[in-house]
């Protein structure tokens, strides 16, 4: 492990406790939330496929 990220000759990985945080994640219920949300997730963009269409609903809630 290096930086929260699961490292290894193949490719770098996620630790899957950082994903259960997201999907334990309370619905925002404020632009502040969202806001909160949407900073937490992007970090996570490059792991994720099609995140930026994912996200486009929260986005525009803002």
């Amino acid at each position: 492990m290096f930086l929260e990220h699961v490292v290894s000759v193949e490719e770098i990985q996620v630790d899957s406790r950082k994903i259960e945080v997201i999907l334990d994640w309370k619905q925002p219920k404020s632009i502040i939330e969202v806001q909160s949300f949407l900073g937490l997730v992007g970090y996570y963009c490059r792991f994720i496929e099609g995140f930026s269409i994912i996200v486009v609903p929260l986005t525009k809630l803002l």
